[in-house]
Formats: C-alpha cells, sequence, structure tokens
C-alpha cells in the first residue's frame, strides 16, 4: 500500500487527476523508476494517451458516439463514464466488472457501430492479434478511429504458439501471459488490417522536456497508434 504522506508536494503532476504529488510512485518488473500516479494509479502510458485524447482528437467534444473501451482502466473509466454518457461501452473477456464479456476476435456488434475503439495492452495477450484487429477495423464507422496500443520491445515482432508454458512466456515475451513481443513493424499489422495509422510520440506530444519529466512521461510511456477508417 502506498503511503500517500510521503508523496505529498509539487514535483511532479498527473494530466489524468490533475493533482500533483513530490514523485510517481514506483511500478512495474523490474520496478520504473517515477512510474505510477499516487493518487489515480495511472502509468507512463496512461499520462500520454490521456493528453492526446484531450488535445488531438474529438473524443471529449461533446456530441454522441459509441465508444468501446476495451480492457478499460481504472484511472479513465470514471472520467470516460461521466464525459461520454450513453454511448460509451467498456468489455473484456474475463474481467466481470466490465459493461459486456467480448472476445475481440469474434465482436457481436454490427459493421460500422462504433465512432471511437480504444484497445490498450491488450493485443499481446491475444493469439490472433490479426484478426482482433480486423475485427476492430469492421465495427469502426468510417471516418471514425481507434487508438490500439502495444508495448514496443523488440525491432521486429516476435511470436511462437509452441511457447505456452507461462515461465516460458516470461522469458520469451516478458509477461506470462504475452504470446508474443511485438516490433517496429506493428505498425504493418494494422495497415493489414486496412487502417491508415499516424503514430505520435512523445516528443511530438510534449516537446519541452522539462515538462514532459514533470508528468512523468518517458520512454515507457511507448507512442500513440492513431488508426482510422476511411469512409
Amino acid at each position: 500500500m502506498i503511503n500517500l504522506i510521503q508523496y505529498r508536494g509539487s514535483g511532479v503532476f498527473c494530466p489524468v487527476c490533475q493533482r500533483e504529488s513530490r514523485a510517481f510512485a514506483p511500478y512495474g518488473r523490474p520496478k520504473r523508476r517515477s512510474a505510477m500516479c499516487v493518487y489515480c494509479g495511472s502509468l507512463e502510458r496512461h499520462r500520454l494517451l490521456w493528453l492526446y485524447l484531450i488535445h488531438r482528437t474529438n473524443l471529449f467534444d461533446g456530441l454522441h458516439k459509441n465508444v468501446l473501451h476495451v480492457a478499460p482502466e481504472p484511472c479513465f473509466e470514471p472520467n470516460f463514464r461521466r464525459l461520454l454518457g450513453t454511448g460509451y461501452l467498456t468489455a473484456d473477456l474475463l474481467d466481470p466488472r466490465a459493461m459486456v464479456k467480448m472476445d475481440i476476435t469474434n465482436i457481436q456488434y454490427p459493421d460500422a457501430y462504433f465512432d471511437v475503439i480504444l484497445c490498450s495492452h491488450v493485443l499481446e495477450h491475444v493469439p490472433d492479434d490479426r484478426k482482433a484487429m480486423r475485427e476492430f477495423w469492421r465495427t469502426l464507422k468510417p471516418n471514425g478511429w481507434a487508438i490500439l496500443l502495444v508495448p514496443i520491445t523488440a525491432e521486429v515482432t516476435f511470436e511462437d504458439p509452441t511457447i505456452i508454458d507461462p515461465q516460458e512466456r516470461l522469458i520469451a515475451f516478458g509477461q506470462e501471459d504475452h504470446v508474443r513481443r511485438y516490433g517496429r513493424d506493428y505498425i504493418d499489422r494494422l495497415r493489414e488490417a486496412g487502417f491508415t495509422v499516424t503514430v505520435t510520440t512523445v516528443t511530438d506530444m510534449v516537446p519541452d522536456h522539462e515538462t514532459a519529466l514533470q508528468m512523468g512521461l518517458t520512454a515507457a510511456s511507448g507512442e500513440i497508434y492513431y488508426c482510422t477508417r476511411g469512409g
């Protein structure tokens, strides 16, 4: 449990919950210094995504949208429910707290149903990720957009379906329940599914290095993969 008293101060700022603290808490395996907001639990990638959603998308323009949020992050979900209203749908295959149970390789919604799809750090758990990407494309409206994030931990994507033992997966893929390591060719899989993809880095989003550090935006934030389906 985090002792909030020791984090009182104003050294860093979380853009998700709009709160200051002395530092971000360590998190991860191995632990990353200054990673997690002690108030809302946001990590580096969440803070980058929040800034992107606020400043680079129309998600919060007040117009009704059908939004699919796969494996919703606790640091986002309350704000999304409040700001997005009845069009907001959370989905997960295993978590009973989600609004619907969903296998993203077989989405039980019509073609061109969603205006927005958000899916972060899920595809590395999915054996047939290409099928999931095609399902996202199918259910996205023409001119809709999706943000589909994964950890990029290799130069070239590596997967081996014969590796099923959790400890062997930990060694091969970095986590017991991962089925691959994504590389820089991840974008090619998204394009093969039909998406037009724009990549945004931390520096693109927050050019000032000191400001980025104050918000805990580091290499661990990854990159934003903004995927659109043409009209």
